[in-house]
């Protein structure tokens, strides 16, 4: 493209324009500058004065930037895929019925997807049983979510603690290969 150059007050001129015209929207020096070629106009300080007029424009110094300190903080999205967070919960105990007392409730995060089995005991085999159809069905989560009650784990696992009996925190099942944790 060729640009007709120019100097002293045309060049001012031009520049003023591209600056503080409705239209042009009062933007930095170097989109100014950028303007400025863009109509097809130069002359070598081009950047300089387009600088002096950012800094003497009163509106532009008026608006001033957003500083970080202003900012929304931003935070990650984090990816997750259908069947990957389970949330597990017993419910319970009710009247026997047909000799189960208890319900296993899980429930997958994403999808809302509902699994739920009728029990006859609270306790870690069965629930060891029931997640173990649940990832032959469904694959192994990434997560699986509970509030550690004591149904989730084996008599060895409960300590004493303070004269009431607390469970260890429940360790996560193998994620590497969901077909070893079924044998």
């Amino acid at each position: 493209m060729i640009r007709r150059c120019v100097y002293g007050q045309e060049a001012v001129d031009i520049l003023t324009a591209c600056h503080n015209r409705p239209t042009r929207g009062h933007h930095g020096a170097n989109y100014t500058a950028k303007k400025v070629f863009d109509s097809g106009f130069y002359w070598p300080t081009i950047y300089r004065d387009a600088h002096d007029l950012v800094t003497r424009c009163d509106a532009c110094q008026r608006q001033g930037k957003i500083s970080q300190r202003d900012e929304m903080p931003q935070n990650a999205i984090q990816v997750c895929e259908i069947f990957d967070v389970w949330g597990i919960d017993f419910m319970g105990p009710f009247p026997s019925s047909r000799g189960n007392k208890y319900i296993l409730v899980a429930v997958d995060y994403l999808s809302k997807w509902v699994e739920a089995k009728a029990l006859p005991t609270n306790d870690a085999r069965v629930v060891v049983k029931f997640l173990k159809s649940l990832f032959a069905r469904f694959g192994t989560p990434r997560a699986i979510i509970s509030d550690r009650g004591n149904g989730y784990c084996t008599k060895g696992q409960k300590t004493k603690q303070n004269g009431q009996n607390r469970a260890r925190e429940w360790k996560e099942y193998k994620k590497s290969n969901p077909k070893a944790n079924l044998s």
